[in-house]
């Protein structure tokens, strides 16, 4: 096997590793942030606690929703694109020829090689010529709703179930800090994981998460602190 058949790209994860980074992110932060919030309003387990999984099942499932909905609004326009410059193709092959030989001049061949090039990709494939070089669509970029949906809502709910599981076996005087501390370093993988995964600055994607993780997490203790106080 050639080197080309080794070759691997960092943009074919991009669908699912965005979905799942979103989807862990947010449901380390946000049940994290629950979890300290109501603690610092109420201390006690079994509020604490509910409040948790209660956050963990809610947010899976408006992840998973929203991913959908999302996503399948794009893909949607990517059928509507791909319709339309079916029916172009049908109607005038000539004028699209012109127009992906234009295409390829911009991007720097010559007018008769453009048009040689574009020829041959017309014979071949003239469809996925003009989706991957006119409109920027590829496999590899293409919207896959039910991917998207299950990739957040089961990266979310493994993420809120860290916070929650720490919640529930710290002493109650130290659960706090815990929690806090413990989704810190949970972030902290996450966001060397994903930067190892999609080629990116290991450092830069930790840091990151990190410091919006603990600011999440500072503000909503202070909310709660305030709430409880007022109450």
């Amino acid at each position: 096997m050639g080197l080309m058949g080794r070759e691997r790209h960092y943009g074919g994860r991009i669908g699912w590793l965005r979905a799942a980074v979103l989807g862990a992110n947010d449901g380390i932060v946000s049940t994290a942030s629950l979890l300290v919030g109501v603690a610092a309003a109420e201390p006690g387990r079994a509020p604490m606690l509910l409040a948790g999984v209660a956050g963990l099942v809610a947010g899976a499932m408006s992840m998973a929703a929203g991913e959908y909905v999302s996503v399948s609004s794009q893909a949607d326009t990517e059928a509507a694109d791909l319709e339309r410059e079916r029916g172009e193709l049908a109607a005038d092959g000539t004028a699209e020829t012109t127009e992906l030989a234009g295409i390829y001049e911009k991007r720097g061949l010559a007018p008769p090689l453009a048009r040689q090039v574009a020829e041959q990709l017309m014979e071949h494939d003239a469809l996925g010529a003009h989706l991957r070089d006119e409109l920027g669509l590829s496999e590899i970029h293409r919207a896959r709703p039910l991917q998207a949906a299950f990739a957040s809502a089961a990266t979310f709910s493994v993420g809120a179930g860290l916070p929650v599981f720490v919640a529930w076996i710290t002493p109650l005087p130290v659960v706090i800090p815990w929690v806090a501390g413990s989704s810190l370093v949970f972030l902290g993988i996450l966001g060397v994981l994903a930067a190892r995964v999609g080629g990116a600055s290991v450092l830069r994607g930790t840091v990151r998460v990190v410091f919006w993780g603990a600011f999440a997490m500072a503000l909503t203790a202070l909310v709660g602190r305030l709430v409880g106080v007022a109450v």
